[in-house]
């Protein structure tokens, strides 16, 4: 069979990418479970790969086109969709970002990524790789900042985001950064763009002391949820462990203070960032 057109890198491909697996996939008859067993995953990843949430590696380009007949399509096009301004270990985390319809985020030791103001983000950014040359911290800094726009929609995807207090308390950049970026923080509450809980520290132990998590729903395809650590990271999409993470996140935010607490604190922290800065 005679395999589609390229795509067009200028356009979506990752999107394009999906929606010519699925044509392809329902063109010879076949089901995403019966697929996904000749490449060795589940339906379910199958379909997230046509949804445009997973991202097509190199090794499952070569065996679609076996198994589809595609003349090699996938493995030429699939380069085009894994560009990213980002690491290989976050890139996919990303991607799927920006399809998810709602967003649950613990953030132990700094603000998330959505959250940052560009002088956070360069601070962050530039304790990463101290000896990084400044041009580069730019860049990161600026692929962050495009991940922020998911936020100029006024109200997709919801975002919750469980701070631990001990990422405000965290200087990064010194108090003037603090302060601006808490007011940031405070701004999108207010405004009820985003749900911010605050895990204070006189909660004690909790259930998610072991790290962070990132909980994904999507419209058209099944939850994933998001680990990361130093300069790692990786998607999960088996149900039952997305499932005991979503029963985490819900501990977490039973153990947080109202959003009405979390608010006050913010806002009063921000405050002694400011003062502090300029007695």
């Amino acid at each position: 069979m005679t395999g589609p057109k390229d795509l067009d890198p200028s356009s979506s491909p990752r999107a394009l990418l999906g929606a010519e697996l699925r044509h392809a996939r329902e063109k010879a008859g076949l089901s995403q479970e019966y697929v996904g067993q000749r490449l060795f995953v589940s339906g379910t990843f199958i379909g997230q790969l046509e949804a445009g949430t997973r991202r097509m590696q190199p090794e499952y380009a070569r065996l679609l086109d076996e198994v589809l007949g595609t003349d090699g399509f996938f493995q030429r096009n699939c380069g085009a969709a894994a560009k990213s301004k980002h690491p290989e270990h976050f890139a996919e985390a990303v991607e799927a970002e920006a399809q998810a319809t709602a967003i649950r985020q613990y953030a132990p030791l700094l603000i998330p990524g959505l959250l940052q103001t560009p002088a956070y983000a360069r601070a962050v950014n530039r304790a990463y790789d101290p000896t990084a040359p400044e041009e580069t911290v730019e860049e990161w800094t600026e692929g962050r900042m495009e991940r922020i726009r998911l936020l100029d929609h006024p109200t997709k995807p919801l975002l919750w985001v469980v701070l631990d207090e001990a990422a405000l308390r965290r200087e990064a950049g010194g108090r003037a950064v603090m302060a601006e970026a808490l007011r940031h923080i405070a701004a999108l509450a207010r405004r009820n763009r985003v749900i911010v809980q605050v895990l204070p520290l006189s909660a004690g132990a909790h259930a998610a002391m072991q790290g962070a998590l990132k909980l994904m729903e999507f419209e058209d395809a099944p939850p994933l949820v998001y680990y990361e650590g130093v300069r790692t990271g990786r998607l999960e999409d088996d149900p039952a462990t997305v499932a005991q993470l979503r029963f985490t996140f819900d501990l977490l935010v039973a153990s947080a203070l109202s959003q009405e607490k979390s608010l006050a604190l913010i806002e009063a922290l921000a405050q002694d960032y400011a003062h502090e800065e300029h007695p």
